[in-house]
């Protein structure tokens, strides 16, 4: 029995390597097709796609004919388009970009992306380069970089949507000399940009009581925040206060160390996020209103606590709590059947910011199905 087990075996791994042959050929073919892609194309403009109807009808005419002039003005045009297509190969070849920039931006605003591109090229500039980017719109236009130079160029874009933007390919593009061809290279630098959810919405304040944890006894435990009793130290995160880094621990384990402080626990507002629903405007209604709930409380100086039905961000303070917390809101996802959120603490202190409302929060923050991206409105 064991060498037939060991025969079938064999066999349905025979089958199984057979059938995943084609998705596996398919795979390098894609593959083999980007690289090959990505290291040019070449595009015919509007006018080299006349120059070049021109230039085949003047040689029709000079085999027909035998007129020397016309031999001699084909030549002549053959040529323009021979220098034409070496002069934008030299114009893009040897180039290194660096793309430089935020890691996030909120819906509405503009992002500032930076291009450094430096022309490796020891004798030749390159002229009249374009640079765009697959997911953005907007392109960049540098005008020369000098041979063994460099220079750097911007392009501007907003998004309206919040969410996780990936990047990856960067386009060079030319029509120099002549603009009769629109030669290309593709260039690969990973990347994301993660879009926060506006943080401005009008939101009125949490019913009194809900949204903070009750203290409970004379050692209750609060929040870690940027002033009160020492408790410990941890390590430094992008948007904390420089006030509170702890200068010798920091010089002892050479990076930086923050001090972590005790604050009142009837302080902390705890806001928690349904993500029961279709995504649409009301789905990023109700992550605005999440949104503001957190910034509202930064600006009082008072911790809060975000949680979803798969993430909790624990109690924190300031700028770069806030960012943590734009960032998680950033890549939450709606669903029809997503679970509730499941605080750490009694739900009755929590405030709940949901589409249609669940019972059991102390306070309910309902933006309604109909919720449209109307930032004169208010939640209520």
């Amino acid at each position: 029995m064991e060498p037939a087990a060991s025969v079938a075996a064999h066999d349905r791994r025979g089958r199984d390597g057979w059938a995943v042959l084609p998705l596996r050929l398919w795979t390098g073919i894609r593959e083999g097709w980007a690289r090959v892609r990505a290291w040019r194309r070449i595009h015919f403009t509007s006018g080299g796609l006349v120059f070049t109807t021109g230039t085949m009808a003047v040689g029709f005419a000079a085999m027909n004919t035998g007129n020397n002039l016309l031999y001699l003005l084909l030549g002549s045009m053959l040529g323009f388009i021979a220098v034409s297509g070496w002069l934008s190969e030299q114009t893009i070849r040897g180039l290194r970009v660096e793309r430089r920039g935020p890691r996030s931006v909120t819906v509405g605003h503009d992002l500032r992306l930076f291009y450094e591109v430096t022309n490796q090229k020891t004798r030749l500039p390159s002229m009249a380069i374009e640079i765009s980017e697959s997911g953005l719109p907007e392109k960049a236009f540098l005008a020369h970089v000098p041979p063994g130079g460099h220079a750097t160029v911007r392009s501007v874009n907003s998004f309206v949507r919040r969410g996780i933007y990936p990047l990856g390919t960067v386009t060079l593009s030319t029509g120099f000399p002549f603009g009769l061809f629109k030669k290309e290279r593709d260039v690969q630098i990973p990347g994301e940009i993660v879009v926060w959810p506006r943080t401005d919405r009008r939101v009125r304040e949490p019913s009194p009581g809900a949204g903070r944890v009750p203290r409970v006894g004379i050692n209750a435990r609060g929040a870690s925040g940027a002033r009160g009793e020492y408790r410990s130290l941890r390590a430094y995160r992008i948007g904390d206060d420089s006030r509170d880094i702890h200068w010798k621990s920091s010089a002892r384990l050479r990076e930086p160390v923050l001090r972590q402080y005790e604050r009142d626990g009837a302080e902390t507002r705890w806001i928690c996020l349904d993500a029961r629903g279709e995504p649409g405007d009301a789905a990023e209604v109700a992550i605005e209103v999440a949104a503001a709930l957190a910034a509202q409380a930064v600006l009082q100086h008072r911790p809060f606590a975000l949680v979803t039905d798969t993430e909790v961000l624990e109690a924190g303070d300031g700028a770069g709590h806030l960012e943590r917390g734009l960032d998680m809101l950033a890549r939450i996802d709606f669903s029809p059947d997503a679970a509730a959120p499941v605080p750490p603490v009694d739900p009755n202190v929590c405030v709940l910011v949901s589409i249609d409302g669940r019972r059991g929060f102390g306070d309910l923050m309902v933006v309604g199905r109909g919720a449209t991206l109307d930032y004169s409105e208010a939640a209520g």
